[in-house]
């Protein structure tokens, strides 16, 4: 259980994600993701990383029992930080990540693949930020890079999630594949980037992200903000508490029992809590 990384061919680096029952990371688990990319990005014989995860889903976000459990700001602001490190070392890897991604990808998840260089997916995948129904916000910089402007807020505000196939038509996916196949896809496109020489890949990636016109991690810190005023409001305790369904004149969430996927994403939650 933890994060763990194999080589298993030549220039690539695989990093597996494996914190059951769900794959909601704690805080030391964005902080040791952190670290895997960045050491796999720093040796001289990798060209190109898979981002991959065991069990039921890819990532299910933040692990909500662990701030449940602890008094004060303590475990909000170590997420927090954790998430942004964890999002960056994906942007800041020195060569291309791909995402290889089953199941659920939430919260959290986004973060992770809307940084990416690449992303092959299971056709059973999910992606979506039921942020407005856990009384947090974030993360909409990285949809914003996986769908369209608009289609982002509706995603953001309903609390809805989009399908690999979905994705794959707006371009952000690069391979739609049955489940059994996804970690060879994802090796094989690897295995594609790592064969092209490793101080130029390293070149290329600089260069991509010197000309990106939106600040990743400034534009995710400044959301974070506005995950705190949540939390200080009192709101966030009480839509999490209520899994975001509870009435309320203001700023409570909308609910996710408009489709079978975000219902998904409702029992997601409640198996961090049980």
């Amino acid at each position: 259980m933890g994060v763990s990384t194999s080589a298993p061919q030549e220039g690539v680096a695989v990093i597996t994600v494996d914190f059951p029952p769900v794959n909601a990371l704690p805080v030391r688990g964005w902080y040791e993701l952190a670290a895997a990319l960045r050491a796999a990005g720093a040796d001289p014989e990798v060209r190109c990383v898979v981002l991959t995860a065991e069990g039921r889903g890819f990532n299910a976000g933040v692990d909500i029992k662990e701030m449940q459990r602890a008094d004060g700001h303590e475990a909000l602001i170590g997420a927090n930080l954790g998430c942004a490190e964890a999002f960056a070392a994906v942007y800041e890897c020195e060569v291309p990540v791909v995402a290889a991604v089953h199941g659920f990808c939430l919260g959290g998840g986004i973060g992770l693949v809307g940084n990416a260089d690449a992303i092959v997916a299971s056709e059973d995948a999910t992606f979506g930020l039921p942020e407005l129904d856990r009384g947090a916000l974030g993360a909409a910089t990285h949809l914003a890079r996986l769908v369209p402007q608009h289609l982002m807020r509706a995603l953001y505000y309903t609390s809805r999630t989009a399908t690999a196939g979905e994705l794959h038509r707006h371009g952000s996916v690069w391979r739609v594949v049955p489940r059994d196949e996804l970690r060879a896809a994802a090796l094989g496109l690897a295995g594609e980037i790592a064969a092209k020489d490793g101080y130029l890949i390293r070149l290329a990636k600089a260069a991509i992200n010197g000309i990106d016109p939106v600040d990743v991690r400034r534009s995710y810190r400044f959301e974070q903000g506005f995950t705190f005023e949540a939390n200080l409001s009192g709101v966030a305790d009480r839509v999490r508490d209520t899994f975001g369904t509870a009435p309320d004149t203001g700023s409570a969430g909308t609910g996710t029992d408009a489709d079978a996927d975000a219902d998904a994403d409702t029992e997601t939650d409640r198996e961090q809590r049980a």
